[in-house]
């Protein structure tokens, strides 16, 4: 009987022992952040990022072969008001490996991404962002980071109303005769 409560007990203690070992591993990661993986991230996308930038011309040539996707990364409401005929929507809050692969299943596939900072027209849904911030950036170097090989980004400032944007604008509720 002393035998198998020494067992007992000692498996016991050893099972407190890596409990505790596992909380403390726990409370030494403040998070799982990685200011420095980012930036290092940022650093590699930089040189990259300033290939893969191209004018409305070509980006229209681009997104005309059925393999490619416009990723619009903006809010769905955003999306919902307006976007560039063909995008799809992707949150960019919401990129996780699982949200990113159903939408975009291979890494190779040519992804062209747009945002506000793209249009001069600074009306709604595409008010401009401080420059910066302006979020084409870290929704490139987020789908670098993800894997993806083949990204490409509007270049250059124009207008929605611009034909060759084919912009899609949301209905209005004040809209009776069916265009929009």
């Amino acid at each position: 009987m002393g035998v198998k409560r020494n067992t007992v007990l000692g498996i016991l203690t050893i099972a407190v022992f890596v409990s505790c070992g596992l909380m403390a591993s726990a409370q030494d990661r403040d998070s799982f952040i990685d200011y420095d993986g980012f930036l290092s991230v940022s650093e590699e996308v930089q040189a990259y990022r300033a290939g893969r930038l191209v004018p409305l011309v070509e980006f229209n040539e681009m997104k005309d072969d059925p393999d490619t996707i416009i990723l619009d990364s903006r809010s769905a409401a955003a999306f919902a008001q307006g976007h560039i005929d063909g995008a799809i929507n992707v949150n960019f809050s919401d990129f996780t490996v699982d949200k990113l692969a159903a939408a975009i299943p291979s890494k190779t596939t040519r992804i062209l991404i747009y945002c506000n900072n793209n249009f001069e027209d600074n009306v709604a849904p595409i008010m401009l962002k401080s420059a910066p911030l302006a979020l084409n950036v870290p929704t490139f170097i987020n789908l670098y980071g993800y894997g993806y090989t083949n990204i490409y980004e509007l270049k250059g400032m124009h207008s929605i109303q611009d034909p060759e944007i084919h912009w899609i604008q949301a209905r209005q509720a004040n809209d009776t005769d069916g265009v929009y």
